[in-house]
């Protein structure tokens, strides 16, 4: 028999806010994270704005030891590692170095880059004929795993403990998999996430393909402009999402708090066929990938309240919602309500999912949908498929039962995922 799977904790470190109460409060009063870099113009970028999550050197003595930050580079692995001790302590666990091994909790811990600053400083010791400098955790802070590597020690998980990669679908993608692991009785529970580095060497390659806005350098907080007609690009983000998922049978058994529960969702690609291509979805791949997820779930598509799309920003915004027009098979008034994160955050890369999900499962909890700030004239193209009220630029208190995630990466791959408030 399969086990139902729930959500019993939550961490997140965002450009607006760091840490669960600081974030919900952010998202809830439409606050944007996005500020200037003078270091992104001193290196020539044309977007210099971004969002870099706040994380003072108190706060790193936290969740790391002085031995563990001796000669630490790596924000995507700090990020990580933040949300996702927040996130099991969130749901009821203790951290303690010298607890026995937990062969009922494992991990999944996704990244695109981790560690991109302790390569670098690595690369220039190796040409410097320095390699005996380099020191003893260059390895684990440049290796894809690393996130997952100190999260699984210091929480001393003994299920599965690994790393994904799929471009910006990562988080999405790594809350199925370990949905699926629970599902099949595989483990009690899975800490799952994703995380970014904030660093202009992530973000280099993006500026060079003219996919990032570069009319807000003096307006940073009016630069990211999901399914606006003067969207001019994405904002680059970073930060970690973490999420506790765990069988409901467990988490009745502790008496957990029950953020919500995951229904079902579906992972596919598009292959880079039928206009699908490295850096753009095939529409017949993402419509089928959420109508799949919708199967998964057993649900019908009437029954979803409340869409958090991807929404970037860019041109292929009308195309989303065209494509979530199809697969539910309802548009005008008719459609969910849908918002957009990267609106507050700018576009978080391979922390997207993890950080967006974080938030869509705040929004059920507390029966809220958070504005669409910046969306001030929705493009046209938009209004033709849907009605604008279905795109809230304030903050609206409403009942939410079921919300659908989706997110879409390079390399022409797809997740959704079905979230649903939990009701004894």
């Amino acid at each position: 028999m399969k086990k139902r799977v729930v959500i019993t904790g939550l961490g997140v470190v965002a450009p607006n806010g760091v840490g669960l109460k600081n974030f919900t409060n952010a998202i809830k009063s439409g606050k944007s994270g996005i500020t200037f870099h003078q270091n992104l113009k001193e290196k020539g970028f044309s977007c210099c704005i971004g969002g870099i999550p706040d994380v003072s050197e108190e706060k790193k003595l936290e969740y790391l030891t002085p031995l563990q930050l001796r000669g630490f580079n790596s924000t995507s692995i700090l990020y990580g590692c933040i949300a996702g001790i927040d996130a099991w302590k969130d749901a009821g666990f203790s951290v303690d170095q010298k607890s026995s091994l937990d062969y009922d909790s494992g991990l999944i811990f996704g990244a695109g880059t981790s560690g991109i600053e302790k390569f670098r400083e690595a690369i220039y010791k190796i040409d410097d004929q320095q390699v005996r400098r380099l020191g003893s955790t260059s390895v684990v802070q440049t290796m894809a795993s690393g996130i997952s590597a100190y999260l699984g020690g210091i929480l001393g998980l003994g299920n599965q403990v690994t790393t994904n990669s799929s471009a910006c679908t990562t988080g999405t993608e790594a809350l199925l998999m370990a949905f699926e692991r629970i599902k099949n009785g595989k483990t009690k529970r899975m800490l799952v996430g994703s995380s970014s580095d904030s660093s202009l060497y992530t973000w280099g390659g993006f500026d060079a393909m003219r996919v990032m806005t570069y009319k807000h350098n003096e307006t940073p907080e009016k630069g990211s402009r999901p399914m606006s007609a003067t969207a001019s690009g994405f904002v680059p983000g970073s930060g970690a999402g973490a999420l506790v998922l765990e069988s409901l049978e467990s988490a009745l058994e502790r008496k957990a708090t029950i953020y919500a529960e995951v229904l079902g969702g579906n992972i596919n690609s598009g292959g880079q066929r039928n206009g699908g291509t490295l850096t753009a979805s095939n529409k017949e791949a993402v419509q089928k990938c959420i109508t799949d997820a919708i199967l998964d779930a057993s649900i019908s598509p009437n029954e979803i309240d409340l869409i958090n799309g991807h929404l970037t920003a860019t041109s292929k915004d009308s195309l989303e919602i065209e494509n979530w027009t199809k697969a539910l098979q309802r548009k005008g008034n008719n459609f969910p309500l849908i918002n957009s994160l990267k609106s507050q955050v700018g576009h978080c890369l391979a922390a997207s999912g993890a950080i967006e999900s974080v938030a869509s499962v705040i929004q059920i909890k507390e029966q809220f949908v958070f504005p669409n700030i910046n969306c001030v004239d929705v493009h046209p193209e938009i209004l033709d498929l849907i009605s604008e009220e279905k795109i809230p630029r304030r903050m609206i208190k409403k009942e939410i039962q079921i919300l659908a995630k989706a997110s879409f990466g390079f390399g022409d791959v797809n997740a959704c995922i079905i979230f649903k408030k939990y009701i004894e």
